[in-house]
């Protein structure tokens, strides 16, 4: 399968993507209307915790839910120079954690770089991986033991303990060599007890429908997993696919995508609200621009006028006392348990 860009569809465009929430967004209540309700509108930060990094686009897989549209077609990669941007900012402000997201971020050219700046700053670095590109050859198959190296804490995605809906949602064979990257994770440390070594997986609903309980999947991940795979994991987040770019084009073509934005609509949930992640995270693309939160980014939703825009202009204050630009998609954050990149929010 090739990324929506590579063949050039229609809803590789964001505002193509935009025009279609709109369009759903007249039948119903807009999601600032909601928040005005429940007086959080504007939306603003709490504190700003975490630099989310798109370091690339490029992916060794292309899945049929990604909100990113990477796959190995796609060569938008960070440079070092924007790198280090970053690591400035991160020096002139609060920011504890990094989390290094792409695509695959292990391909970036300068991903083992990046990583061990951001340890030499002493701030903590979180990667999320696919698993699989730990098994492609001998270059990254030594990452397992150069993030142990660093203490970086792993966000690893697994759609399900089971091969038939893992591989339906990431393609053939993703499963196994997912299976195999855990183990290689849990012999380098990770997971196991007194280690420090952080290891966590995503669940992502392999359909049109929100995430079941966050505490109910990960007991069944953790027994399945560790009687039929000797796997550990420390914790499970449960993350609620979102209306936009490859989901959004599934959603299109089963005839799913009004009753899907009616589900998520109508599962708001007051007390996820105040939670979302926009709350506390600055979203960097790969080229440096600054967003609200990963999803923006993908819309093309900068962060508002009058805050700095690109990470080279970084300031903690303005962007601290920004509003964050909101759309229908944000219900995705709301529905239900709500959902962050560390999973559900009400728990």
């Amino acid at each position: 399968m090739k990324s929506l860009k590579a063949v050039q569809h229609e809803l590789s465009d964001p505002l193509i993507q935009l025009k279609t929430l709109a369009q759903s967004g007249g039948k119903l209540p807009r999601f600032e209307e909601r928040l005005d309700e429940i007086g959080l509108y504007p939306l603003r930060p709490t504190e700003i915790e975490i630099l989310q990094v798109n370091v690339g686009k490029m992916c060794n897989l292309t899945c049929a839910h990604c909100h990113v549209d990477s796959g190995p077609d796609r060569d938008e990669i960070m440079t070092r120079e924007t790198m280090q941007y970053c690591l400035e900012a991160i020096k002139e402000s609060k920011v504890r954690t990094v989390d290094l997201t792409g695509g695959a971020p292990e391909m970036n050219p300068d991903f083992r770089w990046f990583v061990e700046e951001i340890s030499k700053l002493g701030r903590q670095s979180i990667v999320r991986s696919n698993l699989t590109i730990l098994t492609v050859n001998k270059k990254y198959r030594q990452l397992p033991q150069f993030f142990a190296d660093h203490k970086s804490k792993l966000i690893c995605s697994l759609p399900c303990y089971t091969a038939e809906n893992t591989d339906k949602q990431r393609g053939n064979g993703v499963f196994d060599r997912s299976i195999e990257a855990l183990q290689m994770l849990n012999a380098v440390g990770y997971a196991q007890a007194g280690s420090g070594l952080e290891l966590h997986l995503v669940y992502n609903p392999v359909g049109a429908f929100l995430p079941p309980p966050q505490e109910t999947l990960k007991s069944d991940y953790k027994r399945v997993l560790e009687q039929e795979f000797e796997i550990l994991f420390n914790d499970l987040y449960c993350i609620t696919n979102m209306p936009i770019s490859r989901f959004l084009e599934y959603l299109l073509r089963q005839g799913q995508y009004e009753e899907y934005m009616k589900t998520l609509v109508n599962a708001f949930n007051p007390a996820a609200a105040p939670g979302v992640m926009c709350r506390n995270t600055i979203s960097v693309g790969w080229e440096g621009t600054l967003y609200d939160c990963d999803f923006n980014q993908m819309l093309e939703l900068k962060v508002e006028h009058g805050a700095p825009r690109h990470i080279r202009d970084f300031q903690l204050n303005s962007l601290t006392n920004r509003n964050i630009v909101l759309n229908q998609h944000c219900y995705g954050c709301t529905a239900g348990a709500g959902s962050t990149c560390g999973g559900e929010i009400v728990q």
